[in-house]
């Protein structure tokens, strides 16, 4: 098998016999190490003092936790929520409405219980009732085993939980689109708007990723590709796009999305067995808004990887020009400056 350098260009059938050598990023900090299983991060930037951002990762196990962890990668243990019950996956999301007052808050998705968990950042504190339950009146096989999360929020503020699941239909329904909001005591309530989402039965859908300024959430429908649809719930549930359709290894998985401008950037998926991210245009093509072209491969330390996160400000000397943080199978996390990443072919913000 050949691999092509940086911005593929691939002729039909053969490799040309040029090739590079492309050395794997290596991470500016690499995490404490949790106590089973890192699965999935966040990262929770700190607007008043963007030095004192934090990352938000799940210790996926039956006695599993939220860990969080600072920019230099050590333990928050006075944040730290343990007794999870196999947290999967977890997002961030700023601002919504409790109490009458603006609450950011992490949900993650607890497995076992098929429940969702929130809540209030940066202090940790349950805002969802003991949990909410997901997938209601589901009887299939792990139909209710709770897999990927992402937020969409709209522009005048409206907030939704994207959820996924283990096993799920294969014609439309697989994601499940929840509205959230105060319940009236300032915990998180969540009324199930929609069902959509094309499967290919293949293995499943874990990662999630909403991009919010565009409207668009994707999704991994693993060893398939990558899924695009509207995340606004009355645009419909046509499927817009599916890429990353071949060149990856084993698994599709965590997707991050770096924005360089209002609608330009990059998606960045992981391509689990094979150690490397593969980067696509977060715009369309001229010919078709909906064509997300490969432009770079990017080989890293962190081990099949599953979840990532990415963001483009700037919040500290180490991280000027934005962090991405990368899930590794040694129990840590990765944290890459995004100029690392970018190399000399993808913009800096």
């Amino acid at each position: 098998m050949c691999m092509l350098p940086l911005v593929l260009s691939l002729t039909a059938g053969a490799c040309h016999a040029q090739q590079v050598n492309l050395d794997e990023v290596k991470p500016a900090i690499v995490t404490e190490p949790v106590k089973y299983d890192t699965d999935d991060p966040a990262i929770w930037i700190n607007k008043a003092d963007p030095a004192k951002s934090l990352i938000i990762g799940t210790d996926k196990d039956a006695d599993g936790a939220l860990y969080v962890f600072d920019l230099q990668g050590k333990i928050v243990a006075d944040k730290v929520v343990r007794g999870l019950k196999r947290p999967n996956n977890v997002d961030l999301a700023y601002g919504l409405m409790l109490n009458g007052k603006p609450t950011d808050i992490a949900i993650a998705t607890e497995r076992i219980t098929h429940k969702l968990r929130i809540f209030s950042v940066p202090d940790m504190k349950p805002v969802d009732n003991g949990g909410i339950e997901m997938f209601v009146g589901e009887n299939g096989y792990e139909y209710r085993d709770l897999m990927g999360i992402s937020i969409y929020t709209t522009k005048d503020g409206r907030m939704y939980a994207m959820v996924g699941r283990k096993n799920g239909p294969k014609t439309g329904g697989y994601i499940w689109q929840y509205l959230l909001q105060d319940d009236g005591t300032g915990n998180v309530k969540a009324s199930l708007v929609r069902k959509f989402g094309e499967y290919s039965g293949k293995k499943e859908i874990e990662s999630i990723a909403v991009d919010n300024e565009l409207g668009y959430v994707y999704y991994s429908d693993e060893q398939v590709g990558v899924r695009q649809y509207y995340a606004d719930p009355e645009k419909g549930d046509k499927e817009l796009s599916i890429f990353g359709t071949n060149g990856f290894k084993v698994d599709h998985e965590g997707i991050s999305i770096y924005k360089t401008g209002d609608t330009t950037g990059y998606i960045l998926v992981s391509d689990q067995g094979a150690n490397r991210f593969q980067v696509f245009s977060r715009e369309g093509t001229k010919a078709n808004p909906f064509e997300h072209k490969l432009v770079k491969i990017v080989p890293v330390a962190a081990r099949e990887s599953d979840g990532s996160d990415v963001v483009n400000v700037s919040l500290n000397e180490t991280f000027k020009h934005g962090l991405f943080v990368v899930m590794s199978t040694d129990k840590t996390f990765h944290y890459y400056r995004w100029e690392d990443i970018a190399g000399k072919q993808l913009k800096i913000k």
